[in-house]
């Protein structure tokens, strides 16, 4: 096993939808999506925000993560993303191609653009030290939880409170 590792957290917005597969043919489920990141600075010459160049990465996310990303994730969206950069390289009929790959260890909503509902994955499988090699596997006790309910979007109103940005529209506050 290599020591080293190539580590990155890269702020971005999805670019395409999020691409699911193995979900139900009983291979390891991974999803992947494109996530472009721009590199923005306030120029104070201009008095203006100036754009650089945007890097592209396919974000590859495995198992229960690309399950819950396919649920949580769409195209358009302000992500953070941290994981493990590498190359993949394939022959295309234009030639030799290589592409950069970041394959996420966590990532979720950017929350400087909007608000997120999180909902934790309860899984019926083996929890944590519940079971040893060769025994059999103990449901996870859920007992305890509280089951949260649905946002309905219909319940979002602009916050009037909330300072409007100009790359950033009006806030949504929930209202009770």
């Amino acid at each position: 096993m290599s020591t080293q590792s190539l580590d990155l957290t890269v702020v971005g917005w999805i670019g395409t939808e999020v691409r699911n597969f193995h979900e139900t043919d009983g291979g390891t489920p991974f999803s992947t999506f494109r996530l472009g990141s721009t590199r923005r600075w306030f120029d104070k010459q201009t008095g203006a925000w100036k754009d650089g160049q945007t890097e592209w990465f396919n974000v590859k996310v495995w198992r229960t993560t690309a399950l819950n990303v396919a649920r949580s994730l769409r195209k358009g969206d302000p992500v953070i993303v941290q994981g493990r950069l590498s190359t993949e390289e394939w022959i295309s009929e234009q030639g030799p191609r290589t592409s950069l790959v970041l394959e996420a260890t966590a990532l979720g909503h950017d929350l400087a653009f909007g608000s997120s509902h999180f909902a934790r994955t309860v899984s019926t499988t083996v929890g944590s030290g519940d079971a040893s090699p060769g025994q059999t596997p103990v449901p996870t006790d859920v007992s305890g939880f509280e089951e949260v309910a649905q946002d309905d979007d219909e319940n979002l109103v602009p916050a009037e409170d909330v300072v409007e940005h100009e790359e950033v529209g009006p806030a949504l506050a929930a209202v009770r």
